[in-house]
Parts: C-alpha cells; structure tokens; sequence
C-alpha cells in the first residue's frame, strides 16, 4: 500500500506570522506617513490587525478596514494588495523542499492541504516554489468547507491519487484543524508546536517536532516501518 502525507501551508511550511508581523509593521507606518496618523493611533491599527488577521485574514475584514480608517482604496484593491505582499514575505526554507522531493523519491504522495481563499494561497504555493515539490494541492476555499471537516482531507487525499487503503500522515500547526481534523480523517498527524507545549483539551498528535522540516525527518525513518501503518 502506498505512503502519503498532507501538509498544512500557513505555519507548517511557510512562517507565515512573522511576515504577518512585518507587514503589519510596514502598513502601519505607512498609514502614519500617508493619513497622519498619531503613533497611539497607528499602534491600536497594528493591534487590531494583529488580532483580527492572526488565524487567517479574509477579503470581508478588508471592508472594515477600510471603513475604519476612510481609504480610498476599495477592499478589493486592499485584499489583493495584502496578500501578494505577504507572498513576497513567506518562502519555504530550500531544506524543506528538498525534504519534499525526498519523501516523493521514495515513493511517498506528497500534497498540501490549507484552508484559506484560493486567490491567496495559491500565490503562495507558487511564489515559494512548493507547487514543484508536491503531487496535489486542496484549499478549502475552492471547495466551500474547511478543515477539520472529513470533506476536505478526502478530497485532498483523492488529488493525490490515493486508494482507500493508503497509509496516510497529516502534518500541521493547528491542534484542531490539523490533527484533530486528521485523526478524525483516519490519519496518523504530526503536530508542529513551534516549541509551544500542547494546548489540550482533546487527544494530541501522534508525534510532536518543533518544525516541517524536522516532521520530514520523521517521515523518511518510517519507511518499512510497521508503526507507519494504520
């Protein structure tokens, strides 16, 4: 039977809340030079988008914005604006990429499954190169759920070219999106903590690491290995 994993993409294979930060940074002083507004004033914009964006911006909280502070700009122009700066602030480390085609070589399926508006991730997929190292992608947006619904993960799993019996890993950042949702798919799930403890409530992944790149590392030792298997 043949291997497979699914890899989130916000967070597991690109950091994407530092460039969250740094575009944050990078808007809020441009709002301070181009509309005068106060540092206080600036600071509680970069609060709230730090808050509001945190678990994933979507083209709606553009309208507040723009609202809140009267731009000009219309929240289309401001959704598309932000996320192709974000996707020239992310990047897959190359180890990663190389870890990816690793696991294809020996055999492994390799896809990606994100939640999030098509528009947007697929920027980043392409922009960072992992379209080339994987054999499928899924984005909830193009099918109107998101993970942890089972829809999703099967339809991620059906891309890939997977037959029912294939022995199949999730590898997230989400406790509930990604491993709960995986462990509910029927999957084995590597939980990438980023060095945070795990949160609870609720069964904890099968294996914890600190990064992709280290999830891959786990990944290859299994080959041959029982433990792999369902």
């Amino acid at each position: 039977m043949r291997r497979f994993v699914l890899f989130d993409l916000d967070d597991t294979l690109i950091d994407r809340q530092r460039a969250l930060r740094t575009w944050i940074a990078d808007f809020g002083a441009k709002l301070r030079l181009g509309a005068g507004l106060s540092a206080q004033a600036g600071a509680d914009v970069e609060a709230w988008l730090g808050e509001t964006f945190a678990a994933g911006a979507r083209p709606w909280h553009f309208q507040t914005l723009r609202e809140r502070l009267a731009l000009a700009e219309s929240a289309d122009q401001l959704w598309r604006r932000y996320y192709l700066d974000l996707a020239e602030r992310v990047h897959c480390p190359p180890a990663v990429l190389a870890g990816l085609d690793e696991l294809r070589d020996r055999g492994w399926a390799v896809g990606v499954l994100t939640n999030g508006p098509v528009d947007a991730q697929q920027v980043k997929l392409r922009r960072t190169g992992i379209v080339e190292h994987v054999d499928a992608w899924c984005i909830s947006g193009e099918l109107g759920v998101h993970k942890p619904d089972a829809a999703v993960f099967a339809e991620a799993i059906r891309r890939c070219g997977i037959p029912e019996d294939g022995v199949g890993w999730m590898v997230g950042d989400n406790p509930v999106a990604d491993i709960g949702g995986g462990r509910a798919a029927g999957l084995r799930t590597i939980w990438i903590s980023g060095g945070r403890p795990w949160p609870g409530p609720g069964p904890d992944a099968d294996l914890t690491v600190p990064d992709a790149a280290a999830a891959i590392r786990v990944l290859l030792t299994l080959d041959g290995d029982a433990s792999a298997r369902r």
